[in-house]
């Protein structure tokens, strides 16, 4: 498709050669752009559609890249991608060897900050503002965050800081209506657009000049019209809080009015001090399916664009799905269980339990730390919940989860989604850290589930256990496609053999077990017979199953969807130790270094971690001497 103005916007500086007005025209083309784009690939949709305006404003006005715009998460920042460079590329986007669906430094230098995570964006703005004063630099810098980052308490922290140093910051909040001052939207306009001209800022300036020259009676005057502009505010805006954090509101404006925010943007970028810009904005705007279902298309898979209905390939469900139906099935027999997520209730699975029981429901936003602390509260009274956060996003609580969970011995239950390797979304969202960051709290317990069956069994495990926090992680994915039954307790630390063998044993941890038989099937054509363990818990580790596996083996292969680095392997490796049996051991896991973005099976690969890469590793691990040229030939594949 051919774009009239699109096609010729390779970078910032071109945008800047348009005139004012044609920036609508482009606005309707990104978005065209945009759509046609994710709904062959997927990716982020709803936000980026309702940042277009905001996002050409920014550029059109700001000198970027030496202005600095720091945006938060990146789910708005598909636009900033395709005008900064990344046109061509841009079908890459989350796909392996192509561009991020996140904001990365090293990708482009328009990309001040990166980030996969909420609520970031103006602590890290502040950063960036302070380190320019230090450097007696003049650039701009802006924040621009959405206001489900502003249900996160870091980025209150920073508004805090801000307001205190009073350096010259612009934060810009992209209110998609869905949580502040939704109706206040016309009197605010009317009002913002008289206090951000110049003529009203030069006005106030020489009134408090002038007052300044009045002694006593001159401070009586400055707090009587400092009450009135704070009470006039009050009335008329939502900014009093912004206000009272030490920034300088204006909005909220329309967000979708080019020609306005380009004329607020030159009139805000010189002011002194801290400033808030509030805009409106629709998630989805310009495409009706985004527009009439805001959650479902926030992020997507390929999609029929006429239709909005996202392809979806036949199979089992997804264990996310799984997990939901079988709290709920919980909670009808059990009154005392709640579920708790941080703004996630359909990528956790709890919207099944908010639907069926909305009064055991809990959406606390994008606050990690206060949902843990709130489920500790619950706990202290007798309540059991159930805090369904992804495993990446839960490392934000891990001060919470020793100090408010675990020194208190409280019964929390940790369910991690999107435990290892979850594919297009990249480093900042693998689960490659839980085993080690959960193992290592004293008093936690921690198991990983082979299949559905096993995930459902653990839950109930974890509801019914009486000995303090618990966790039990899963991987994003669909379910092996085992038929389910009723539900029962695992023994706690209690492994099982999921494969006979004799000559290697290979203990595997939740979705590895399945990999882990794979690859005993591969190693079986090279004359060789695996024994694989499905372990089950990686804490407490099951000392009898691995004192009897020691006895019988000399070799010892461990596999885990989580870094090598104090993780399971790491569990084994101080159980042998702890019962005397130190055996030649090879721990097979995600690598020392943050793995890139790509579909899991394509990770898997790349790192060995697919079953004939972990047959080559076991294979090449049990003796490099004396063996076949066949052998020789799969090692070096």
């Amino acid at each position: 498709m051919a774009y009239k103005y699109l096609d010729s916007i390779n970078s910032p500086e071109d945008l800047r050669s348009l005139k004012v007005n044609e920036l609508k025209v482009l606005a309707n083309e990104l978005r065209d752009f945009l759509i046609d784009t994710v709904s062959k690939i997927g990716g982020h949709l709803g936000a980026s559609l309702g940042s277009v305006e905001l996002t050409l404003a920014l550029h059109y006005v700001f000198n970027s890249p030496d202005d600095k715009i720091v945006w938060d998460v990146g789910h708005q920042g598909y636009i900033h991608k395709i005008i900064t460079g990344r046109r061509e590329v841009f079908e890459t986007i989350r796909q392996f060897h192509g561009i991020s669906g996140f904001l990365k430094r090293t990708e482009s230098p328009y990309d001040v900050f990166g980030a996969g995570h909420a609520s970031t964006s103006i602590s890290a703005a502040l950063g960036v503002a302070t380190a320019r004063d230090y450097m007696a630099e003049k650039f701009k810098v802006v924040a621009v965050i959405g206001d489900g980052a502003m249900t996160g308490g870091m980025a209150y922290e920073g508004m805090n800081n801000a307001g205190l140093l009073k350096k010259n910051l612009i934060v810009v909040l992209n209110d998609n209506r869905m949580s502040i001052a939704p109706n206040m939207w016309a009197i605010s306009n009317y009002f913002s657009s008289l206090t951000v001209t110049g003529a009203y800022n030069k006005l106030k300036t020489n009134v408090w000049d002038l007052t300044g020259k009045l002694d006593s009676v001159g401070d009586r005057l400055r707090r009587v019209a400092g009450r009135l502009e704070s009470g006039m505010k009050a009335v008329v805006t939502p900014g009093v809080l912004f206000e009272a954090l030490g920034f300088r509101y204006f909005g909220p404006f329309n967000g979708h009015n080019v020609t306005q925010l380009v004329k607020t943007f030159r009139e805000v970028k010189d002011l002194k001090g801290p400033i808030l810009v509030h805009v409106t904005t629709e998630k989805g705007k310009g495409y009706l399916p985004a527009e009439e279902d805001k959650q479902r298309l926030h992020g997507v898979v390929a999609f029929d664009k006429v239709t909005g209905t996202q392809y979806k390939k036949d199979g089992p469900p997804a264990l996310t799905k799984v997990f939901g139906e079988a709290l709920v099935e919980i909670v009808r027999k059990n009154p005392k269980v709640v579920g708790v997520t941080a703004a996630m209730p359909d990528g956790t699975g709890l919207n099944i339990l908010q639907k069926e029981f909305p009064d055991k429901f809990f959406d606390v936003g994008i606050a990690e730390q206060h949902a843990v602390t709130f489920c500790a509260g619950m706990a202290t009274q007798g309540y059991i919940p159930v805090a369904a956060i992804y495993s990446t996003f839960l490392q934000r609580a891990f001060d919470q989860v020793i100090h408010d969970v675990a020194i208190q011995h409280l019964h929390v239950v940790f369910v991690l989604d999107r435990g290892g390797l979850v594919g297009a979304d990249g480093p900042t969202h693998h689960g490659a850290f839980d085993l080690t960051y959960l193992r290592l709290v004293p008093g936690m317990v921690v198991m990983a589930p082979k299949d559905e069956t096993e995930l459902r069994d653990m839950l109930l495990t974890a509801i019914n256990h009486t000995g303090g926090p618990i966790a039990l992680r899963y991987p994003r994915g669909n379910a092996l496609g085992f038929p389910l039954r009723e539900m029962r307790e695992v023994p706690i630390g209690r492994g099982e053999v999921a494969r006979p063998g004799t000559d290697v044993a290979v203990l595997c941890v939740g979705n590895m077990v399945e990999h882990g038989i794979k690859a005993a099937d591969i190693l079986v054509s090279e004359d060789v017979h695996a024994e694989v363990v499905n372990m089950r818990f990686v804490k407490p580790i099951d000392i009898d199953l691995l004192a009897e596996t020691a006895k019988r083996f000399d070799h010892i292969v461990t596999v885990e969807d989580n870094t090598v680095r104090g993780g399971f392997g790491s569990a084994v490796l101080e159980g042998l130790q702890e019962i005397g049996r130190p055996r030649r051991v090879l721990n097979i896991g995600l690598p020392d270094s943050f793995v890139e973005h790509g579909t899991p099976e394509q990770l898997y690969e790349l790192i060995g971690l697919d079953p004939e890469g972990i047959a080559r590793k076991v294979l090449a691990f049990m003796n490099t001497e004396g063996i076949s040229q066949r052998q020789q030939i799969f090692m070096s594949k």
